[in-house]
């Protein structure tokens, strides 16, 4: 029996945007199950908790599931490379937009071929119709009152509606959420690995 091709696709997803939904529509094409996975990246400062984001994205990708996709979307807090081992992938798929992101995943994709060369990267180009749009710009038009729909799905634009206050609020700050208890294993944060957000 043909061993089954399991995916990778992490990243931070604080919020997950149309580019990121871009990339995971056409990765999950590549193979027979998609694991989104989010990293935790509590050193980043997240606008959005672990929790939060995970029903992002699961929210997000109901559709392309409700459609025959088999997408999993799994939070994770140490290497890369050992969260695509526990998850039996045969390869990592990371989103490029421009030349300025290659230097960066040419240098993760060999150091992670040398940890574990059964395991492949695969790039995927961002689509010219996403290419500008990331989580960090998004974030920036949300506080500042811009309309950020044109970026983001209906479900994640009203969660930053929700922690920024509606457009044409004269206090755009953050609305902090309450932390969620952390558990016994969390309370001692530990280094973790870089996952840019595409």
């Amino acid at each position: 029996m043909a061993r089954e091709h399991i995916g990778v696709y992490p990243g931070t997803f604080d919020p997950i945007t149309n580019g990121h939904m871009d990339i995971v529509r056409r990765a999950a094409r590549l193979v027979d199950k998609l694991i989104v996975g989010v990293a935790t990246n509590a050193g980043k400062g997240p606008l959005f908790t672990a929790e939060e984001r995970v029903e992002l994205v699961r929210e997000e990708v109901t559709p392309l599931v409700a459609e025959g996709s088999r997408i999993k979307v799994v939070a994770f807090d140490n290497l890369l490379l050992h969260f695509a081992e526990s998850v039996e992938a045969t390869m990592i798929i990371r989103g490029l937009r421009a030349v300025s992101d290659f230097e960066y995943e040419f240098q993760m994709a060999g150091m992670n071929a040398k940890l574990d060369p059964n395991i492949e990267t695969v790039f995927l180009m961002a689509s010219d119709r996403n290419h500008f749009i990331s989580s960090r710009f998004v974030k920036a038009i949300g506080e500042l009152g811009g309309d950020i729909n044109h970026f983001v799905g209906p479900k994640t634009a009203e969660y930053l509606a929700r922690r920024y206050g509606p457009p044409g609020n004269g206090d755009r700050r953050p609305r902090l959420a309450p932390c969620a208890a952390a558990r016994p294993d969390e309370a001692l944060p530990r280094p973790r690995e870089r996952v840019p957000s595409e």
